[in-house]
C-alpha cells in the first residue's frame, strides 16, 4: 500500500510541475497587475532560476517584455 501511495504522490508532483513548465505571462501574473513578482514566479522553477537575469531593470518583477526573453 505504501508503494502505491508513493507512486501516486510522484505522479501528482510530476504532473503539477509539467503544468507550470509551459506557463504564459497571464497565467503567472496572478494579481493581474501587468508584472510577475518573484512570489508569482516561484511556481515555475525554470523561471525562478532565470529571474534575476531576466529582470533587467532590477525592480523585482518581470514585465511582459522581460518575460518574453525567457
Amino acid at each position: 500500500m505504501k508503494r502505491i501511495n508513493k507512486t501516486l504522490a510522484l505522479i501528482a508532483l510530476a504532473s503539477s510541475s509539467a503544468a507550470f513548465a509551459g506557463s504564459d505571462f497571464n497565467t503567472l501574473d496572478v494579481d493581474g497587475n501587468g508584472a510577475i513578482s518573484q512570489a508569482e514566479a516561484s511556481v515555475d522553477a525554470k523561471l525562478m532560476s532565470m529571474f534575476t537575469e531576466l529582470d533587467t531593470d532590477q525592480n523585482g518583477e518581470l514585465s511582459k517584455e522581460e518575460f518574453s526573453k525567457a
